[in-house]
């Protein structure tokens, strides 16, 4: 159905002459005429009956018009979804348990009135491609390729290190440590089910054992967080890592322990993805109070990957 023509239908209505709908609609008076007899055509209804002093819907035209007014609004709607400045930023994260999904929060307490579409992407891979196309307006990730390698138009800057911690049951021989060094854990079984060969995770959890001399298990099946957490509390034998900010629940009999790594501390470091040409407002809004906010930050004696820069 034409909407131009349904607009004008709307108009005339409510003006109760074409001379009117024209006004409004900046068009001349045989357009809108033009309009009308065309919509009219289309439903084979007559839609105005027609005098000297205006036009008034005929009873078919009364009932056609709620429906027209749901259709523009339809219209409005749909177009507001995509049209930057008015549809909401849309962001992905790796979890919403995870550092990312910390900093959106930071930044929607910042800026209460940005509206934010927060989605959960496989991988950095998943990411990119989705922001390359336009699905998404931004990705939180780590970054393992150099900017060159990136896709053209793709743009990607690291926005903030997130510290690596251990965490162990009671029974385990670190549990009652302030502290450990990473090369401390050489010698231990940390048990990480959830890698996925081939991610940008797996990456850096590689390089982590790597520099270190760690083994990081991550056979067995990935139940998720919980039967990872059941297990780690059971048992002395197996600890796990996880990020300083993610969200973690667990019953207070399971007495886990968060310790962390220091000399030098392991940071996992989250980049922010955009393509370059991306006109959304928001966008710019986001990037700029991440900056502030990593301006902020002390980095100390950290660890990250040579691929993080």
């Amino acid at each position: 159905m034409d909407l131009d023509a349904v607009r004008a239908f709307v108009a005339a209505a409510d003006a109760g002459q074409f001379q009117g709908a024209a006004a409004e609609l900046s068009l001349t008076q045989q357009a809108v005429s033009k309009r009308i007899a065309g919509l009219e055509k289309e439903l084979a209804v007559r839609l105005f009956t027609r005098s000297a002093r205006g036009v008034r819907p005929t009873v078919d035209g009364q009932a056609f018009l709620p429906h027209a007014r749901d259709l523009l609004a339809a219209a409005e709607r749909a177009a507001a979804s995509v049209r930057p400045g008015s549809r909401a930023l849309r962001v992905d994260v790796i979890g919403r348990r995870l550092a990312p999904a910390g900093l959106l929060r930071d930044f929607r307490r910042a800026h209460p009135d940005t509206p934010l579409d927060v989605v959960t992407l496989f991988d950095a891979d998943a990411a990119i491609a989705a922001v390359r196309s336009g699905t998404i307006d931004a990705a939180f990730r780590a970054v393992t390729r150099p900017p060159r390698e990136l896709p053209e138009g793709i743009e990607a800057v690291r926005v903030h290190d997130e510290p690596i911690q251990l965490l162990t049951g009671p029974g385990h021989a670190l549990a009652g440590a302030r502290s450990v060094a990473p090369a401390d854990l050489a010698g231990h079984r940390i048990w990480m089910p959830g890698i996925v060969t081939g991610t940008e995770w797996a990456a850096y959890y590689d390089a982590l054992a790597d520099a270190f001399g760690m083994t990081i298990e991550a056979t067995g099946p990935d139940f998720g967080t919980e039967p990872l957490l059941d297990t780690i509390a059971d048992t002395g034998s197996l600890a796990t890592l996880v990020g300083e900010q993610t969200r973690l629940v667990w019953p207070a009999d399971d007495d886990l322990r968060r310790i962390a790594l220091r000399d030098p501390v392991p940071v996992y470091p989250h980049s922010l993805i955009w393509r370059a040409d991306n006109p959304h407002p928001a966008l710019g809004t986001l990037r700029d109070h991440l900056a502030a906010a990593r301006a902020g930050a002390d980095d100390g004696a950290t660890w990250t990957p040579a691929w993080a820069g």
